[in-house]
């Protein structure tokens, strides 16, 4: 068994064959799914797809790159949120890219850490997302986690082996995507290598960065099965090994998803 621990199901990418693609993930193994919410405006668009599809799950937050257009979004309104709801199991996608220059630094700080104190009021984890930020990212992870623990994800994972140390230390997860399994991400390899067994996570992003067997194609949790193959080999135990270990810390990170 593996989960898509990051997908985003209510993109358009999906409109024609949601059903195959949530039947396609059962049979390659992917047993359950969280797909992540961009703006807190559109949760009803997953939780929609919560309710149709048993197997899937999904979070509430504001992308970075959307951080200007819900500064009117309170910690508050997110924890209400995720209280409100069974199936919102995590706080975001929210935190910093600095690759798009879409949204003001300053608007994106103060979205991550409103994301953040609703994560430490929850303790439900943060899904993060960070893109050329590793030195800023790493100093509010640090200034926040002394006012109190919260735990996090640094999702999709393409930063130096620096911002994973810190997450690692601070008692964060790391997930890894399809880009673990470009030929050119030697260094990402050696970053996972190095990351503990009890952190890692896997996930698609789709309908972003299909695996290197399905790269050039629009990707689907289905897909995640090569991203776990390529882990496993950088850890160095069976495939069969990395699903159970995935799996295990999925469910510890994601404390209020229920195993089907």
């Amino acid at each position: 068994m593996l989960i898509d621990t990051h997908c985003h199901l209510d993109f358009p990418d999906f409109d024609a064959e949601r059903d195959e693609l949530v039947a396609r993930a059962h049979e390659a193994g992917v047993m359950q799914m969280v797909t992540i919410s961009t703006r807190v405006r559109t949760l009803d668009r997953l939780l929609e797809l919560t309710e149709r599809y048993p197997s899937v799950f999904c979070t509430v937050g504001t992308h970075p790159n959307n951080a200007g257009d819900e500064l009117d979004v309170t910690a508050d309104e997110l924890v209400a949120l995720a209280e409100a709801h069974a199936k919102v199991v995590a706080i975001g996608e929210a935190g910093l890219d600095y690759f798009y220059d879409t949204q003001k630094p300053e608007d994106q700080k103060t979205g991550f850490r409103r994301h953040i104190e609703a994560a430490r009021r929850t303790q439900l984890p943060l899904v993060i997302h960070s893109r050329a930020a590793d030195e800023d990212m790493a100093a509010i992870l640090n200034e926040e986690t002394g006012k109190g623990a919260f735990p996090f994800i640094l999702h999709c994972f393409s930063s130096g082996q620096g911002l994973a140390d810190t997450g690692v230390a601070l008692g964060g997860y790391v997930s890894f995507s399809g880009i673990l399994t470009f030929p050119k991400s030697t260094e990402l390899r050696e970053i996972a290598a190095t990351v503990p067994m009890d952190r890692l996570l896997v996930e698609t992003d789709a309908p972003y960065l299909a695996p290197k067997r399905w790269r050039g194609k629009r990707n689907e949790p289905s897909y995640v099965v090569n991203t776990a193959e390529v882990l496993a080999e950088v850890k160095g135990v069976s495939y069969e090994e990395i699903a159970r270990i995935t799996t295990e810390n999925a469910f510890r990170c994601f404390s209020k998803m229920t195993a089907l």
